[in-house]
This record gives structure tokens, C-alpha cells and sequence, in this order.
């Protein structure tokens, strides 16, 4: 639920252009960023390559503990494919001295 009352946030502003088929709403990187950072004061947590043409990206938000997952792809078009509320860090994980991984 929390995901569909962003898209349609986002859609309603004219952020993001909604693709019901796909069941994410995309649009310009740059558009879609200040979406996240001025309507619910997410930034950038983690991140990383998806594939060899698109980076997979966590934002949340300290204040509300909301998060988005954001998949941007080579040609500048990202989309929302998931968020939430409720967001936490996991600890970093300590490797006890003497023990092999």
C-alpha cells in the first residue's frame, strides 16, 4: 500500500510517468531523485550494479523510516520498484579473530 500511495503521489506532482503493466512508476533519474529527497526526505543509503546496464539504489528517510528501492537504467530512466516504511540498518558485521569465513 505504501508503495502505491508514493507512485501516486509522485504521478499526481507530474514526477514520474506510471507503466500499470509493469507495476512501477519511472521516469528521468534526476526528476525522480528530487521526488524522493523533497516530498519524503530520502537520500542515497546503499547501492550497487544490477547488471552490466542498471544500478539498483536504497533511499530512506532517518525522520519517517520510509524507504524506496530505485532501479536506473543506462539510458537515464529510473523506476520505483519498491518501498516501505520501517527502515533499519543492519549492524556491521564483526568476524570473530581466529575464525575462518
Amino acid at each position: 500500500m505504501h508503495m502505491l500511495t508514493k507512485i501516486a503521489g509522485m504521478v499526481g506532482a507530474g514526477l514520474v510517468i506510471a507503466t500499470p503493466a509493469l507495476s512501477a512508476a519511472c521516469g528521468k533519474r534526476d526528476t525522480v531523485v528530487a521526488g524522493l529527497e523533497e516530498k519524503f526526505s530520502e537520500t542515497l543509503t546503499a547501492g550497487g550494479m544490477q547488471s552490466a546496464t542498471a544500478v539498483l539504489e536504497v533511499w530512506s528517510s532517518a525522520e519517517s523510516g520510509s524507504f524506496t528501492v530505485l532501479l536506473t537504467h543506462a539510458n537515464g530512466i529510473s523506476c520505483i520498484v519498491s518501498s516501505g516504511t520501517g527502515f533499519f540498518r543492519a549492524p556491521e558485521s564483526v568476524k570473530p579473530a581466529g575464525i575462518p569465513s
